[in-house]
Formats: C-alpha cells, sequence, structure tokens
C-alpha cells in the first residue's frame, strides 16, 4: 500500500513491525559492503589468460621491442584496438597506463596551467575556472575539479542525459565555463545512455561556450552492457565533425572493468592537435606507458568480436546481481512511495532515490547493521545532494548471497526511515 494511503494507527503499527526487523538483522552481525563498482573475483577471473599470454615474445608487430624506452602514444596495435572502443582513429588516440582518471586529470591540469593551445589559452589566466556537472555523478569527476580548485556547477540529469536546456543557458551567460564531465552511455550512477539529440547539442557546445571550452567524455562503460539489446550510444565524434569542434572533445576509456582493475589499459581520443600538445606535455612526465602490458592486453582481447564476447561473459556473471537487486526493490517498494530506482541495461550501478530527506539517514541506517553504502551527497558536486535522496547501489562486487542480504536490510532501512519520517509529520 502506498505510504499516502496510511493511516497514523497503521503507520505506528508498520515501524513497530519494521523496528523489529531491523533488530533481527543488527543482531546478526552483518559485514556487507555496497560502496564501490567494483569486479566481483569471477569476472577478474576472465582475464587470467592475461599472465603469461607473451610467452617471451615482447616484439609487437613493427617489430618494437616493449620492454624498452618509448612510444608515448601507445603501441600502433594498441591505438587501433582502443580507437575502435570510442569510435574514432587510431591517430587521435592516445594509449597510456592502467589509470583514465590519471589522463583525466592531466588534461585538466594541463588546460588550467598550461594551456592546450599554449600559455595564452590556460583557464588558469581566468579570475575563476567553472565546470558543469551533471547530477548525480561521478564523484572522482567532481574530486578532481574540488582538488585543483575549478567550482563545480550541478545541472539535472534527465533519461535523455544532461538537462541540454539548462547547459546551454548556463554556458551562454557565463564564458568562465570553461568545460563539462560527461559518462555518456550507462551514466554513473543513473545508468542512463545520453540520447542522439544530447550527443550532437553537445559536441556544438564549442560554438556555444567561451574560449578553449572542454567536453570531458569518460565512456567508462562504452561496452559494458547487460544484454544484447542494450541502447547504443551516438558517436560523437561524428556530430563534432560535422560541427568542426573536435578540439573541443576529449573521450576516455579503459579496461579498467574488462580485464584486471588494477592492472588495465587506458585510453583517451581528441583532435590531432589536442593529442599533438597532450602528448609534449606528458613528454615531461615520462618516457612511455606500460607497452608489455598493452601488448599483452591486444594479444588477449584481439579484437573488437573477441572483446564483444569476452564482455558477454562479464554480463553473464553480474546481470543475476543486478536482477537480484531490482527483483528485491520492486517486490518490496514499487507501489509504496518510499523510493525509485532506475533500472540500467549496462554499466555497475543503479541509482536510488529516497523520499526527500532521508538519504542521510537510510545510510546511517544501514550502516548502524552492517551495511555500508556510497555515502549519501556523493553522487553530487561538494557532497551537497539539495534534496538528500540519492543513494548510489553498487551490486558487482559482493557475492549473491551477501548481495540478497544487503539489499534485504537495505529496503527494511528504507521502509523505517519513510515511515518514521512520515509520523513526525503527522504529529
Amino acid at each position: 500500500m502506498h505510504i499516502d494511503q496510511l493511516s497514523a494507527a497503521e503507520l505506528a503499527t508498520e515501524l513497530d513491525s519494521l523496528q523489529k526487523q531491523y533488530n533481527a538483522l543488527r543482531d546478526r552481525h552483518l559485514s556487507l559492503d555496497l560502496t564501490r563498482g567494483k569486479p566481483c573475483t569471477e569476472q577478474a577471473s576472465l582475464s587470467d589468460a592475461l599472465d603469461g599470454i607473451l610467452k617471451g615474445n615482447f616484439l609487437s608487430a613493427n617489430g618494437t621491442d616493449v620492454r624498452n624506452y618509448g612510444g608515448l602514444e601507445g603501441l600502433p596495435e594498441a591505438r587501433a584496438l582502443f580507437a575502435q572502443v570510442l569510435d574514432v582513429t587510431p591517430e587521435e588516440t592516445l594509449v597510456g597506463g592502467n589509470s583514465s582518471l590519471t589522463m583525466m586529470y592531466n588534461v585538466i591540469e594541463f588546460a588550467l596551467t598550461e594551456g592546450l593551445d599554449g600559455p595564452a589559452s590556460a583557464w588558469g589566466n581566468s579570475e575563476s575556472v567553472k565546470f558543469l556537472c551533471p547530477a548525480p555523478g561521478y564523484d572522482r569527476h567532481f574530486a578532481v575539479c574540488e582538488h585543483l580548485g575549478i567550482e563545480m556547477i550541478p545541472v539535472p540529469m534527465l533519461d535523455s542525459g544532461p538537462d541540454m536546456a539548462r547547459i546551454e543557458a548556463l554556458i551562454a551567460e557565463d564564458d568562465s565555463i570553461k568545460g563539462m564531465w560527461c559518462v555518456p552511455r550507462f551514466s554513473n550512477p543513473t545508468g542512463c545512455v545520453y540520447s542522439d539529440e544530447t550527443v550532437e547539442r553537445i559536441a556544438r557546445l564549442g560554438l556555444q561556450a567561451g574560449a578553449n571550452f572542454l567536453v570531458m567524455w569518460d565512456n567508462a562503460y562504452a561496452v559494458h552492457t547487460l544484454s544484447e539489446d542494450a541502447s547504443k550510444l551516438a558517436s560523437i565524434r561524428d556530430y563534432c565533425q560535422q560541427h568542426g569542434t573536435m578540439d573541443n572533445v576529449f573521450q576516455f576509456g579503459s579496461t579498467s572493468k574488462v580485464t584486471f582493475a588494477g592492472a588495465g589499459v587506458a585510453f583517451l581520443a581528441s583532435s590531432d592537435r589536442n593529442v599533438a600538445a597532450l602528448k609534449q606535455h606528458l613528454s615531461f612526465q615520462t618516457i612511455g606507458p606500460d607497452k608489455v602490458n598493452q601488448l599483452r592486453h591486444v594479444r588477449f582481447l584481439s579484437d573488437m568480436d573477441t572483446l564483444a564476447k569476452h564482455m558477454a561473459n562479464h554480463a553473464a556473471i553480474i546481470r543475476p546481481r543486478f536482477e537480484c537487486v531490482l527483483d528485491t526493490l520492486s517486490r518490496e517498494l514499487a507501489g509504496t512511495g518510499m523510493g525509485e530506482w532506475t533500472s540500467p541495461q549496462g554499466g555497475y550501478f543503479i541509482a536510488f532515490n529516497t523520499l526527500p530527506g532521508l538519504a542521510r539517514n537510510v545510510v546511517q541506517l544501514a550502516d548502524a547493521i552492517g551495511v555500508k553504502l556510497t555515502p549519501a551527497g556523493a553522487t553530487f558536486p561538494y557532497g551537497k545532494d539539495p534534496e538528500d535522496s540519492n543513494i548510489r547501489l553498487s551490486p558487482t562486487y559482493p557475492s549473491l548471497d551477501d548481495l540478497n542480504a544487503a539489499i534485504e536490510a537495505f529496503v527494511v532501512c528504507v521502509k523505517l526511515a519513510s515511515i518514521e519520517d512520515r509520523l513526525q509529520r503527522q504529529d
């Protein structure tokens, strides 16, 4: 029954029942963790063949000994493979170490301090530097901006992606806005896929924004589908070519949730000018990336068909975990008015929204019985969710049994917080 249809007496009875369930959960001394979107052990094991795959052959396709220095832009065969993931050309692609977040940080810091088009283009020349941050979004994106002193402007997320009308209006009135973050396919945490119209409007922002505007296109879940009919993502490169805005977009990806999270390969793509400028900047930091690991990945993944089969094996492992969470939420909370949630077709997260003002309470209630959740507010700039409602659920890492216990306990916490709140409002 919907919470609005319950009388005060019915609410009190329900609260008593929920308190007993909650106390019983506390007595179980649970130790469950849904805080981060990590691959589970079974997923990591899918890539165990990486170990020893080179069999002593350290020569790349062009005869380069990958054990030695050089190759700042990455191996040619690695650039060719990962360019296909981002739907770009190999020449527009740079392949690095294991972390796409490191690449993103480098791009932002470079644009801020030195400028992608020379010192005069450095964002740091401006009195203030601002970034548009679709929210709920990825907390580590926001941490980069906060650490570098870049002011963040939250923008609402819609089913089609960021609220483009709001973005275009903000850009029109403020030329100190120098960029925006995007997770365009299976967005973290909502799981939405940007519509074709949204992708094109983002590609046009370089024509509307002030000088040196950058879209940080973090396509982290480009190949992370849960089903074969998952929504496709339009090519932002194609739209940028149409509108002459290639210099305004950096794309990023990695194999962190494809092979080994701590020992994968990261890659980026942008215009020829941007890639050349960034390569020059990186030359002062390193003589070259880990080409041995790049070669391992090329031989393991080999082509897009092999990659697709590999990701289908990932999906087979984590799909039951998503189904566990979604089935429980539907069974226990559908029609109650106590929350709403997304049903993603891929990616690593489910976004849950409590009634306004209750997310922090739910997280605290869960923590007190041994169920750790991502902190409330983490999916918003500065950790400030204006509605205090969004909670990011991460189903992939726990075992199915632990996940089932965690989500059952989570539901009890949501109900308890919701009923308590409604009773207090009736007093």
